[in-house]
């Protein structure tokens, strides 16, 4: 008899899948949680738990501690906590404040999906939090694993005053439709949407795999969303494409869910795992708009209405971060940076209080990993401000303070190669003292590794985590990523050869920054600046000389289940 094939890392996922719905076990977490850590099963660790926003926990040393480019584990777990449009109330911060407290070490991140998730979780302590938060009316449910992600949309709607419409309500109803369905609990891959009303595209369509984006049809008067499927960075970054149609408000869960469907019926993206986002389609197997669009209508038995003209948001900073009016005649929203979104839980209850004291209890989640107090009374703000103030959170904080986006990093996640939130932090204040007073925009995305969980392919400068040997050790560097932009002037941001030790990053920053400052044109905007330059030139600016080229190497191991948030 001939040797047994072996299954593929593609088949045994897809296998796992097929014999059973994990959305439909709970009494099997429960038993854990009695039996405790020992008692759980490789299919649980490496697969279902994902399907409850359970990933197993890196033991600090990232992709470098193990085989395959894949880090050791420990027996502790992050839990990623399912905040739909980043709606929030000061009692569900104040639970998520009393659970880091209890059972995360004191800590707790923000995502770039609009959540908020915990580490140094032990197995015997997920049912308690399970009953907490459901208590709170949260869930962890589908926060990670091949479902429909977090839903994400603008963390103002309801409340921008320039915002075409509230598109909140069809995210909430999309989430109801799509989470926890078994129609849905097995798809080829992670799966993103974004349904927005606002005008400057906050929660990123461009990246995301369905991305709904309000428009105002002038010639007739109508309101309705923009469609764009296939969007996706990882280590193969791809801008959604738009299809030419207008969708009604009332179509938008047909077309979610169409969408949906063809991509769950997709059986040619479930052979490799680090090709089956739905942007494959496109890249591999030579589907196009069009294709895609007669799809989708067949699917759904009718035609939808064609495109019409939409106002791409132009160099629009999307942080929310400040003192700004809201549509509701005498209120306004604060919105607080967070740096490198990560809350103690002490800090967690003070923002809670804040809301409580000048809002309503209301709070938003952000996609650069911020939070807002809203509905704030216009004579209050001030006082508000000053609190927060004397709580470490400055209103007006420095662009760097501001635009700095973190992934998790090798302090929690196995195929992380560079320790990323220590770094923000310590990045964001030495910037701070270098530049005092630099007030023009600029997104700096920092990502521990190729994957791009922290999103580095759509900043002005994008940190790509890298280790080089210094002295016959292993160090953290970082490789330079400069000129991502979402929006009318989308692009890629272009790796242009320059690669540092981390705590060379500071000055290589400073040298580029000055020499925008310097050169630059009058009114002339960081991404403009860095459009008109070529590779060669940035990388001159950053090393201060004419240096070689280096090459970008691709990731070290496999793309990773959930740790992009």
């Amino acid at each position: 008899m001939g040797e047994a094939v072996k299954e593929t890392k593609a088949q045994r996922v897809e296998r796992l899948k097929r014999e059973f719905n994990p959305w439909a076990a709970y009494a099997e977490i429960e038993r854990f949680a009695r039996d405790g850590v020992e008692s759980i099963p490789p299919e649980w660790l490496g697969t279902y738990f994902r399907w409850w926003g359970i990933y197993t926990q890196g033991d600090g040393a990232g992709a470098i501690g193990g085989q395959g480019g894949e880090g050791r584990a420990v027996p502790y777990f992050m839990l990623r906590i399912r905040i739909p449009n980043g709606f929030l109330t000061s009692g569900q911060l104040r639970t998520i404040a009393d659970l880091a407290e209890r059972h995360a070490r004191g800590v707790a991140d923000l995502t770039v999906r609009q959540n908020l998730q915990l580490h140094w979780v032990r197995v015997e302590d997920l049912p308690a939090i399970f009953r907490a938060l459901g208590e709170c009316g949260l869930s962890s449910l589908g926060t990670c694993g091949d479902v429909t992600r977090n839903i994400t949309g603008c963390p103002l709607a309801g409340l921008d005053a320039d915002e075409i419409l509230d598109a909140s309500p069809l995210v909430d109803a999309a989430t109801a439709m799509v989470n926890g369905s078994p129609e849905f609990y097995n798809l080829p891959r992670k799966y993103k949407v974004s349904i927005t009303g606002c005008r400057v595209w906050c929660s990123y369509p461009e990246i995301n795999d369905v991305g709904l984006t309000a428009v105002h049809d002038l010639y007739s008067g109508r309101v309705g969303y923009s469609l764009r499927v296939g969007g996706g960075l990882s280590t193969q970054p791809h801008l959604a494409k738009r299809l030419d149609v207008f969708v009604r408000p009332d179509q938008v869960l047909a077309v979610v869910k169409g969408v949906s469907e063809i991509f769950r019926d997709s059986d040619g993206l479930r052979q490799n795992r680090e090709k089956a986002r739905l942007k494959f389609l496109f890249l591999e197997h030579g589907w196009t708009a069009e294709r895609f669009l007669g799809d989708l209508e067949e699917r759904l038995g009718y035609r939808l209405d064609p495109g019409v003209p939409e106002v791409l948001p132009d160099d629009a900073y999307r942080d929310h971060v400040g003192i700004h009016p809201q549509k509701q005649e005498g209120l306004v929203y604060a919105g607080l940076p967070i740096l490198r979104g990560r809350l103690t839980a002490d800090e967690a209850r003070r923002i809670a209080g804040l809301a409580e004291r000048y809002g309503t209890g209301a709070l938003r989640a952000t996609t650069m990993q911020n939070l807002i107090v809203v509905n704030v009374p216009e004579r209050c703000a001030d006082d508000l401000v000053r609190e927060a103030g004397r709580g470490g959170l400055r209103l007006a904080g420095s662009p760097f303070r501001r635009g700095t986006v973190a992934c998790t990093g090798s302090e929690f996640c196995k195929l992380a190669l560079t320790e990323t939130k220590g770094f923000a932090r310590w990045l964001v204040e030495d910037l701070e003292e270098r530049l005092p007073g630099f007030e023009e925009h600029v997104r700096i995305n920092v990502t521990g590794c190729p994957n791009s969980c922290g999103q580095h392919w759509i900043a002005d400068v994008g940190l790509e985590g890298k280790k080089v040997r210094i002295d016959g050790r292993l160090t953290d560097a970082y490789y330079f990523c400069v000129g991502g932009a979402v929006g009318r002037h989308q692009a890629i941001a272009r790796p242009v050869g320059y690669r540092v030790a981390a705590a060379q990053v500071p000055e290589a920053m400073e040298r580029l920054l000055r020499t925008y400052l310097g050169a630059r044109r009058p009114g002339q905007t960081f991404r403009e600046f860095c459009a008109a330059h070529t590779d060669g030139e940035l990388r001159t600016f950053l090393a201060g000389g004419e240096v070689a080229a280096v090459a970008r190497d691709g990731s070290p191991g496999p793309v990773p289940h959930g740790l992009d948030g």
